[in-house]
């Protein structure tokens, strides 16, 4: 049934169940309010079910259950649409290349052609829609995974994915930290620290979702996360070409003379920082370019 509902009325039940207004949803589509309310009669006709409260609007659990199923449908539909107007369009010169913020690694950089590319740099569960629906060309996904083992990436569009590089992980310690004299450290032994909270840029504590946090950083930048760990606001899990690199900025100076670091390996569980590239359906001459260069040789740079 939900393959048969105009996309339409679709698009507009989450603008109004997302701005919890129906004149608000009404300026962001650009259609008139009583239009935006026949829209929600019709999809609640439709279902023959109430989707949405009105006075104050917030939606019923018909409504919840179908906001479940709208996001997926509407992004595979974007993804379709982007898909056939690749295919439509004249290859252009430049590649835009979604890229999550440590995916930008030593590959990428030995890649990276002198002219026509734009980086975008995007929160890393934002780079599959980015390139599905056509914003991205190309994309470079990135996450916590067992050796050789994909990312757990969403459905959104017929991707092609590839492993382009795996590297150990490791903890960003202040020097001062009782753990920062170990050769190696488990999650285990760090069951009671304080992690900083950075969806945009660290990766997450796989499986551990009770991990208490300390400071929430809602950046893309990977320095000024750094930065926070070696001053002390919460550890940080990182691939550890990155630790070992802020750790080495920290003891030359360059985040402070007080914020002296040690990155140390993590050696349970058995993770590794895994970068995937993704290719839509129908990439660009250019991007079918610069995928070949990402993916040339071995496929990981430990």
């Amino acid at each position: 049934m939900l393959m048969g509902m105009d996309p339409h009325l679709l698009r507009t039940f989450v603008a109004v169940a997302r701005l919890a207004s129906f004149s608000g949803a009404a300026r962001e589509l650009g259609y008139t309010q009583s239009a935006v309310s026949q829209h929600i009669a019709a999809l609640e006709a439709d279902l023959r079910t109430e989707l949405l409260t009105r006075r104050p609007v917030t939606p019923t659990a018909a409504g919840e259950r179908l906001l479940e199923h709208a996001g997926p449908l509407l992004l595979r539909l974007d993804a379709a649409r982007a898909d056939v107007l690749r295919l439509a369009a004249a290859p252009p010169g430049r590649v835009t290349l979604a890229v999550s913020p440590l995916a930008v690694g030593p590959r990428l950089l030995a890649a990276l052609p002198a002219t026509g590319v734009t980086l975008r740099v995007l929160p890393p569960a934002q780079v599959p829609a980015a390139v599905a629906t056509g914003g991205c060309d190309l994309g470079l996904a990135d996450g916590p995974a067992a050796p050789s083992d994909p990312l757990r990436l969403p459905d959104v569009a017929p991707l092609t994915v590839t492993g382009v590089g795996e590297q150990e992980l490791a903890v960003l310690l202040p020097a001062g930290h009782p753990f920062a004299g170990r050769a190696a450290l488990r999650l285990d032994d760090l069951a009671d620290a304080r992690w900083l909270d950075a969806p945009g840029v660290g990766l997450p504590l796989a499986g551990r979702p009770s991990a208490r946090t300390a400071v929430r950083y809602e950046g893309t930048d990977v320095h000024g996360l750094c930065v926070l760990a070696l001053a002390g606001h919460g550890l940080v899990l990182l691939p550890r070409r990155v630790a070992e690199s802020a750790a080495a900025g920290a003891g030359a100076g360059a985040v402070g003379a007080a914020a002296a670091g040690v990155a140390v390996p993590l050696s349970a569980p058995r993770l590794v920082h895994r970068t995937e590239l993704l290719v839509p359906g129908a990439p660009t001459g250019a991007a079918t370019a610069l995928a070949a260069r990402l993916t040339a040789g071995s496929p990981y740079d430990h």
